[in-house]
């Protein structure tokens, strides 16, 4: 039972560390960024190409690429600490400037790639192709407003 409860009170100290404490390096949150918008963006492209048409639509790997996106899309922004706007990114400085709008992106975007793991879910190409559009606004959105072309 103590040793429960000494496991127990490590996680909540663990968990309640700020993100910046999760790196050693403003290199190393940015490179967790980078590869979570990198598998998040080849999960997202594959959904992309049925809802497009340019391959045929696969009820299962839909399903299966949505998840991923749907889970990877709540990663990359704990690699948004400070110290991390200099080095190797494409991230513009508005994301330290306007950090509410940044959040506000993000979690807009965490919903419609959640409505797509629904629609994904269904086994409805017609749904999967309306929340891919309504997802890939959001995505476009940031990537405007937020990164570097």
């Amino acid at each position: 039972m103590k040793v429960r409860l000494l496991c127990l009170a490590a996680l909540g100290l663990a968990t309640s560390l700020p993100a910046a404490a999760q790196f050693a390096k403003p290199e190393d949150a940015i490179k967790y960024r980078q590869g979570g918008m990198a598998v998040m963006g080849a999960h997202f492209g594959r959904l992309g190409a049925m809802a497009q048409g340019k391959v045929p639509f696969d009820a299962k790997a839909a399903a299966d690429n949505a998840e991923v996106v749907a889970f990877v899309s709540r990663l990359p922004f704990a690699g948004f600490v400070e110290g991390t706007d200099k080095g190797n990114t494409k991230a513009k400085p508005e994301i330290w400037k306007e950090p509410d709008k940044f959040k506000a992106n993000a979690s807009r975007m965490q919903e419609e790639v959640a409505k797509l793991n629904v629609a994904a879910k269904s086994g409805n190409p017609d749904q999967v192709k309306a929340a891919f559009g309504e997802a890939a606004k959001t995505c476009k959105s940031c990537h405007d407003d937020f990164r570097e072309k």
